[in-house]
């Protein structure tokens, strides 16, 4: 658990990690006040690679900016292109037919699967163990094979489409996820193997980064953070949307409040996910991918509209504020890595600087997903 330091003013320091660190993910900047390896305060410091996302949104077509929600978290980005077409039309009164939701669902499902492994190959590789990351990209390399036949694109996908998406999947996109169940599940148990039960990682891990439910609330975390804290949330199950109702998953809850909680949680997180596309690929309906009368010109009536989906970061949201033109008066994208990083000062106080680095980790942060 975290530890409370006595100190005095004039014996503590600054210290100056990242925004170019090796112990920083992405471009972030931690401004540390440190009494010896003890952190006093911690200031994130954010906006070197914003790109005024929002301001594109509120000047393009929404058909122009389909592409932009996929360089937020380039790790997960199928998640976020399904938020913005669900609000987008919600607000136009577009019907999107079953099948594309469920092959929406299963693309956005293995993206997650494919984000985790890059959280667990890159988290253990901070804790200074690099075996894991070799294992993770492998078996992520047979998602992005499997999505790449179908999206086009390996990282930064424009796949859905308002109404529902690009392109339908095929008999060998089926066969090659059903082939990838079980050798995921093989690999999971090897993880288990080489990681969980390490004794080094458990010093690291147990008992360390303490993130209560109080504090999950006041900073509005999400994701694995705020289920690692015990809080029992997941828009898919609390606030359902597309096909998720109909289709057979848990949400994984650790009250643990440490490091180790917030990995259990995206651990078995995997599992979920796989099993979300088993069920998927059972119930996959047959039928069009788009609407027959899809319209090539989006102009929602005047509104104030809001969808959230929950995204491999967390609570991913987008309000739209129509005027009922073809761009919208007002476009705002609720971060989900925003909130779980602003928890990082309070919840590394008193801690060492070493173990305020495995602490981040477990927040699973995308800077590009802040500087929006």
């Amino acid at each position: 658990m975290n530890q409370p330091v006595e100190l005095q003013p004039d014996e503590t320091f600054v210290l100056n990690v990242g925004p170019q660190h090796p112990a920083t993910h992405g471009v972030l900047r931690v401004k540390m006040e440190m009494n010896g390896e003890y952190i006093v305060h911690a200031e994130t410091v954010v906006g070197y690679i914003h790109r005024m996302h929002e301001k594109m949104g509120e000047v393009k077509p929404y058909p122009q900016f389909l592409m932009n929600l996929s360089r937020l978290d380039y790790l997960g980005a199928m998640g976020y292109s399904h938020c913005h077409a669900l609000c987008v039309e919600k607000a136009a009164g577009i019907e999107v037919p079953k099948r594309a939701e469920y092959i929406r669902v299963l693309m956005v499902e293995l993206n997650r699967v494919s984000s985790h492994l890059v959280w667990l190959g890159a988290f253990i590789m901070d804790l200074g163990g690099f075996t894991p990351l070799l294992y993770t990209f492998q078996a992520r390399e047979h998602i992005l094979d499997m999505m790449e036949r179908i999206t086009g694109a390996r990282l930064t996908y424009c796949y859905i489409r308002f109404g529902g998406v690009s392109r339908d999947i095929d008999d060998q996109f089926i066969q090659s996820a059903r082939d990838f169940m079980p050798y995921m599940r093989k690999e999971l148990i090897k993880y288990h193997k080489l990681i969980t039960g390490n004794i080094i990682f458990k010093k690291r891990m147990v008992g360390m980064g303490h993130i209560s439910p109080e504090m999950c609330r006041k900073y509005g975390a999400s994701s694995g953070v705020a289920r690692g804290a015990g809080i029992n949330f997941d828009v898919r199950r609390n606030e359902p949307y597309s096909v998720y109702p109909e289709l057979e998953f848990e949400v994984p809850v650790y009250d643990g409040c440490d490091n180790m909680s917030r990995y259990m949680v995206r651990m078995e997180e995997i599992e979920q996910s796989l099993r979300i596309v088993e069920h998927a690929l059972d119930q996959l309906p047959d039928g069009p991918v788009m609407p027959k009368k899809a319209p090539k010109i989006i102009k929602p009536p005047a509104g104030d509209y809001y969808q959230a989906t929950e995204t491999a970061r967390g609570t991913f949201g987008v309000r739209l504020v129509s005027d009922g033109s073809q761009t919208p008066y007002r476009m705002k994208l609720r971060s989900p890595t925003y909130s779980n990083m602003h928890l990082f000062d309070e919840a590394c106080r008193g801690l060492m600087i070493m173990d305020a680095m495995a602490m981040m980790g477990t927040l699973d942060l995308v800077i590009p997903e802040i500087d929006r």
